[in-house]
Formats: C-alpha cells, structure tokens, sequence
C-alpha cells in the first residue's frame, strides 16, 4: 500500500502540470498559431510559427552535430579507450555533464563573437550551445547500452575471423541500437527546452527566420518565456500565448518519444522485438 501510495503522490505533479498547461493552452491552439509569426503583432492575434520552425531547426541542428560524436566517442570508450587519453575524455564528459546551460550558451557567443565580431546572433550558434549539452547525455547513455551487450557475441564474432570494426558495426550496435535510440531522444528531450543559451547567442525575433546562418532565430522556449515576460496591453492574449507554445512544446517531444519507440521496435535484433 505504501508502495503504490508513493506511486501516486509523485504523479500528482506531473498529472497537475499536465492538466494545467492542456486547459490553459487550449485557448490559442489553432490555426492562426501555427500559420502566423508574431510580425507586427502588439495585442491579440499572431502565432508561433516562427518558434516552431525556430526550435526544428535548432533542434535538428544539434543533433546532427551531437549525436554522431558522442555515439563514436561512446564506442572509442567501451570497445576501444584505455591508457590516458580515455580517462580524460571521461573526465571532460563528466565536467561537461555538469555545466550550467547558460555557461554553453556564453562559450557559444565568445566563440562566434571572436570570429564574427561581437553582437553575433543567428541560430547556428544556438545549435552548438546546446549540442555542448547534448553530447554528454548521448556519451554517456550510449557507454551504458553498450557495456549491456554480452561479451559473448563479441567473441563468437571474433572467432570467425571478422575484424573488430566490422563487429562493432554488425553486432554490437545493432544489439544496442533500441537503448542508444531512447538515450537520443533523451537527450533531445533534455535540450530542446532550454532558454538561456538560446537567449544569448540565437536571441529573439518576431519574423519568420529559415536560415540558420542570418539573423536571429526564436524558439518556443524563447517564445513562451518572453510572452509571459513582456505582456502588453491585451495581457491575457500573451499569456494564451505563452501556454500555447508551452503544450505545443510538450507535443513535440511526445511525438519524437513515439517516433523512437517506433525506430526502436523497428531496427531492433528479432530475438528482442
């Protein structure tokens, strides 16, 4: 009883946010929100298509920066790493792992501010602050799916004489490509709420923006943050807003969930389907 009490008190908030941000963000969930930017807009009206679009792209950005890299450095770790240069690199992981978002987001702008000039801000940068983030999460999940595979498959792959990398390649990724998929979206998931590196280096626009490398790119934390932050006149129309972006923000990352179930389920091994 105790067990299945804890159970049910620790929903209790989740189920609360839940429930709150469905009702309150229901209010603008219509078209207009997702065919309009907020251009020219200082009351009533507008969207978030810029957001939207926005988050996509920075979103898919750090992960094609982010999830090769730590996926390669989690196998350099398990079936290569030893000596030094192994535990430095998970050292550095364990540093990264620990930093503020907002400590990214600054090293993002120095970055871009030295070869750019200062004042940078487009939505490429947005994406490596937040692939310093990501990086660690995929490292370290993927290190953990990995070490899961028997030992056993690797040597009966051995024995009959197929190269360590063709192993890697053809057994031991495949035998963990279900976990290494969760921890992905994981770490997405872990990502694509964050406010403020994006605020720093990717900074804020009320105009539709699709180039990742010109000008200022809004996200849907952005978004939400500063139309709950800086309400006008029609103060309710802000904050239908700020909920909107905030359950369209919670849809997205239910729908990438549901994807990598389905990618999971799909690519995995037969014998564990």
């Amino acid at each position: 009883i105790s067990l299945y009490g804890a159970f049910v008190i620790a929903l209790i908030p989740l189920v609360s946010l839940l429930l709150t941000t469905v009702v309150n963000g229901l209010n603008r969930l219509d078209w207009e929100f997702f065919s309009l930017s907020m251009r020219n807009v200082v009351g009533a009206g507008g969207g978030g298509l810029h957001a939207i679009v926005g988050t996509l792209e920075v979103t898919a950005a750090a992960s094609i920066i982010s999830i090769p890299i730590g996926i390669m450095t989690a196998i350099y770790l398990v079936e290569y790493g030893k000596g030094r240069l192994a535990k430095a690199i998970t050292f550095l992981i364990d540093v990264m792992t620990g930093i503020p978002s907002i400590v990214a987001g600054l090293f993002a702008f120095a970055l871009f501010a030295i070869v750019f000039g200062p004042g940078i801000r487009f939505g490429f940068g947005g994406a490596v602050a937040l692939s310093l983030l990501m990086i660690p999460v995929v490292v370290r999940s993927t290190e953990e799916m990995l070490k899961l595979v028997p030992n056993d498959l690797r040597e009966a792959s051995y024995a009959l004489g197929v190269p360590k990398w063709l192993t890697i390649v053809k057994v031991v990724l495949p035998t963990s490509i279900a976990g290494i998929i969760t921890g992905v979206v994981i770490s997405v998931s872990r990502i694509i709420g964050e406010t403020a590196p994006l605020l720093i280096i990717a900074g804020l626009s009320t105009s539709m923006n699709w180039d990742l490398f010109n000008g200022r790119m809004t996200t849907l934390p952005v978004y939400v943050y500063t139309q709950y932050a800086n309400q006008g006149t029609d103060a309710q129309a802000y904050i239908d807003r700020a909920w909107t972006g905030a359950l369209v923000l919670m849809l997205i990352v239910m729908v990438l969930n549901l994807t990598a179930r389905i990618l999971a389920k799909v690519l995995a091994p037969k014998g564990n389907r």
